[in-house]
């Protein structure tokens, strides 16, 4: 199995790309390749004593900057870091690709080179998050802004299909993200989602607001792209406030650092199912093939979760599925019309 990283995408590339991707490479048993320039990847490996011999290396000189247009990747910056993993995929020469560079641009170029697993079907950006008991997946997380019924129900299938083969959740419970528990509740979307999803063959529990996101009620939770980019962003930022006002309280006094050497063990495995890093990145779903957006911060840890993520997500057989389900939704949507 070939991973494809790309090697210049993140705030801390290309250092911890190369690193994540030797761990990756050495503990998860796969082949790397590592797109960018080639020169630069090389040199930055040479002057930190990374041996990436086993590594190989497509070039590609450009890299696509945050403050690019993300079409850029597909016109101006089609020799990019990101251009060329997407296209290596696209092509066959790798299994699946990860970047932690620009979602945007990531979203373009997985449209334009790897296309979509079906027509008409929609990419979805699928961040794992974490609650007091499992893991939970939020579809869409900014892919997609505007959005109908259909949409919907269409990620609630890739998200379901996506938690069982990846992440082993026996028939995926489905929640509508809401401002409240009643049918009659949300904005037109919302409304019209529910029904769909009452009348599909998904396992779906109704609306779930987001007060109850933590406490892990649902497996995945389905919303446009822009209420599930403004549900990540607040929970991302409320487990970091946490996250520091734990420290601050456990490191405040002599007697509070007392306390917190017998609570170590339990600090440092609540610590560990609220950071980012351990999931590695969000797959984008929809796609052809594999394609994992990692955390534009990524350090080795979180890359070589990204690879792992990406390799479960190719053992898996998860587009196959996911393009059955899809087409068979085509079909349904299309009979109905017709009626």
């Amino acid at each position: 199995m070939n991973i494809v990283l790309d090697a210049f995408g993140g705030d801390n590339a290309p250092l911890e790309i190369i690193k994540g991707a030797l761990k990756a490479h050495e503990y998860l048993k796969v082949d790397i390749t590592l797109t960018g320039d080639e020169e630069k990847i090389k040199t930055c490996a040479q002057e930190n004593g990374l041996d990436i011999s086993g590594i190989s290396i497509r070039h590609a000189p450009d890299v696509v900057e945050i403050c690019d247009d993300p079409r850029a990747v597909c016109r101006a910056k089609s020799n990019s870091s990101m251009a060329a993993g997407l296209k290596m995929v696209a092509d066959g020469e790798g299994d699946a690709f990860v970047s932690a560079g620009s979602t945007a641009a990531l979203v373009v170029g997985a449209q334009y080179y790897v296309k979509s697993v079906t027509r008409g079907v929609p990419l979805a950006l699928a961040t794992l998050l974490p609650t007091a008991t499992q893991p939970f997946m939020l579809l869409d997380c900014g892919a997609k802004v505007s959005c109908n019924g259909d949409t919907m129900v269409q990620f609630a299938t890739m998200g379901s299909i996506y938690m069982e083969k990846v992440m082993k959740v026996n028939r995926p419970t489905v929640g509508l993200a809401n401002i409240g528990a009643e049918e009659s509740k949300g904005r037109e979307l919302e409304r019209e989602s529910y029904k769909l999803l009452q009348d599909s063959q998904l396992n779906f529990i109704g609306n779930i607001e987001s007060r109850d996101l933590p406490k892990g009620e649902c497996s995945v939770v389905v919303a446009d792209g822009y209420t599930g980019n403004m549900l990540l962003k607040l929970y991302e930022g409320m487990g970091k406030f946490f996250g520091d006002e734990l420290k601050k309280l456990l490191t405040s006094s002599i007697l509070s650092k007392i306390g917190a050497a017998f609570m170590l063990k339990n600090v440092k495995a609540f610590r560990k199912r609220m950071d980012y890093k351990e999931y590695g990145g969000a797959p984008l779903l929809g796609t052809k093939r594999p394609v994992i957006k990692a955390h534009g911060s990524s350090d080795e840890k979180a890359i070589f979760n990204a690879v792992r993520q990406a390799k479960k997500f190719t053992q898996g057989n998860v587009i196959n599925a996911m393009q059955k389900e899809l087409e068979a939704l085509n079909q349904k949507e299309k009979a109905n019309i017709e009626q």
